[in-house]
């Protein structure tokens, strides 16, 4: 453990060559950059569903499996670069310890409960594929805010990096939140005009 001093920067305590923060870096940036790009290739040219004989739901769920399993190997990556670089000292107090408690649990009741409210398809990018959900979800926690699954992974990480007082692990959490920032810019306007389209089309019907 690094005593931290008045003149020390979260930056001076964190080896930015180090290859396993190089790799959980690289492993956070690339995984909402994959499943956006697979995902609008399939809304665009049905390569999954093609590949899955037509079925639109074993595609969505082929991409659902890769999704959760790239998901569970960035965690550990996260957590080894964790255990690869220094703790502080200041981190190391029962108040920062309840706040990591706190942060982790209220980041798994976002998802979780977001994961409830969609459904499984709803979460792994059915729309995408065709399978859309019968109204837009309002209540908990799309009550608090317009995306949990993102918010609430994101305090999962940060309640770790707490949790392990790690520099390096609040340093990849900022990396966290902006991409997943970035990626919802790019994916609510998409999914807003698959459902605009829908809408459009029902109204035509109607006619």
């Amino acid at each position: 453990m690094v005593k931290l001093s008045s003149v020390q920067s979260i930056v001076d305590l964190v080896d930015i060559n180090k290859q396993s923060l190089l790799v959980a870096a690289g492993s956070i940036a690339f995984n909402p950059l994959f499943w956006n790009t697979v995902a609008r290739q399939e809304y665009h040219n049905k390569l999954l569903t093609r590949i899955f004989g037509g079925n639109s739901r074993y595609a969505c769920y082929a991409l659902a499996a890769t999704i959760f399993s790239i998901g569970i190997f960035r965690d550990w990556l996260f957590k080894q670069s964790i255990y690869d670089q220094p703790t502080v000292d200041v981190l190391e107090t029962p108040v920062v310890k309840a706040l990591a408690a706190v942060s982790f649990i209220t980041g798994n009741v976002l998802v979780v409960t977001s994961m409830w409210a969609l459904g499984f398809t709803g979460t792994y990018l059915g729309d995408y594929f065709g399978i859309l959900m019968d109204a837009k979800v309002s209540g908990f926690p799309f009550s608090v805010t317009d995306a949990p699954m993102y918010y609430g992974s994101t305090l999962s990480f940060l309640g770790t990096a707490l949790w392990f007082a790690s520099p390096v692990g609040l340093l990849l959490t900022l990396e966290v939140l902006v991409v997943y920032l970035a990626a919802l810019r790019f994916e609510d306007p998409f999914t807003s005009e698959i459902y605009a389209k829908r809408e459009r089309e029902r109204a035509q019907k109607k006619q």
